[in-house]
Order: structure tokens, then sequence, then C-alpha cells
């Protein structure tokens, strides 16, 4: 059975605390996924975290303009960084590296982990079939990697659809579930953009 890179190698070693997790997104889809999703990776390495959203509405404008002033106040109030910045923003078909170029000239006085799905978050939740199944009762299809607006809000309303149940929130409610029982390392391997998060994230928590 291959190991998760993901995965801390000793489930017995006392938990250890990281303090707190200041963390910016575009709107309430990526503030449940990558809510999910940090919480998962730090307790699979024994890390007790307690966060903070900052930002989770407005969409990508909102997120740089937010993440600048808090970048700003923290340099006025260093006695007051958080530990980690998690910052999250769509790809948006612009791509990785061009979103990606937004947050690089900035001095960030805490480490950071940026999260930019490609082309949209929703896509992370459709990439292991096997979790979708374990928490929806029927499995998903591979995604595909194109870039349309809303493609992956559709794909994920439907396939909660065919597992038989009406999204209220579009799917996006069931994030917890779904990662909760991913195998992230599959999903790393099926999605480049979900396997650069994952793998700096849980980088620095094994820090």
């Amino acid at each position: 059975m291959e190991k998760s890179i993901f995965r801390f190698p000793n489930v017995f070693c006392a938990v250890t605390s990281m303090g707190e997790i200041a963390l910016f997104g575009e709107d309430f889809a990526h503030r449940q996924i990558i809510d999910a999703l940090v919480r998962r990776i730090a307790a699979d390495h024994g890390v007790a975290v307690r966060m903070e959203w900052r930002n989770a509405t407005g969409g990508h404008g909102q997120v740089v303009k937010e993440f600048e002033r808090y970048i700003a106040d923290l340099r006025r109030q260093p006695g007051s960084r958080p530990d980690l910045i998690v910052v999250t923003t769509d790809a948006n078909c612009v791509g990785f590296q061009e979103r990606a170029k937004q947050f690089d000239d900035l001095e960030v006085p805490a480490p950071m982990v940026r999260a930019i799905p490609d082309p949209h978050i929703e896509r992370w939740l459709l990439l292991d079939s096997a979790a979708f199944k374990s928490a929806l009762g029927r499995g998903c299809d591979a995604p595909d990697l194109k870039c349309e607006r809303n493609r992956y809000k559709q794909l994920l309303r439907q396939a909660v659809r065919d597992a038989g149940i009406e999204p209220s929130l579009g799917g996006v409610e069931f994030a917890g579930d779904i990662v909760g029982a991913m195998d992230l390392a599959r999903a790393a391997r099926a999605d480049k953009s979900f396997q650069k998060f994952a793998e700096e994230l849980a980088r620095l928590l094994r820090q």
C-alpha cells in the first residue's frame, strides 16, 4: 500500500498546538473546502489549529484588497502575527503562476500557503470518487479539466443529485465529509493545484 506523503508517521504521537491560522478566500465554497482541508491535514500531522477567517466574500479582488490590508496591519503591529496564513483564490482560467504573482512581491511577515485551485475549487471535491461515495453514498465521475465559468459548480451539484440528494448549497456543504474520507495522495496525483497546496501546507505543519 502506498504511504501518503501527507499522513503523520506516528498516530500515537502527542498532538501539538500551532496557534492561529489566518485565512482568506473568495466565497463560501472556499471557506468550506479550505477549512476542511486545513483541519484534515493538520489532524493527520498531529497539529491542533485555531483558524480565523479574515475574508470569505467578494471574489478575487476583495481577497487581494483584504490580504494587502492585513499584511500592512501586521507590519504596524508585529506582536500580533499568526503562525500561518492561507490565502485562496481560483486560477479561473488565468493560471496558477499568474495568480501566484499577485502575492510574490508582498513582504509577508509570517509563513504563507497559497491555495490556487485550477480552474475552480469545486473541482477538488470531485477528485476522489471513493471519498465522494463514502460521504454521499455514490461515487462521482473523474472531473475533466476545462476552463468554463461555473462548470465545476454544476458538475458538483449534479454529482450530489445523482447520489439522491438535493444540495441546498451547491454541494459544498458536504466538503467536511468528503475531505474527511479523501485519500489526499490520490487527489494530489489527480490535480497539480491541489498537490501544490496540500504539500506546501503539510511541509509547514511538519516544521
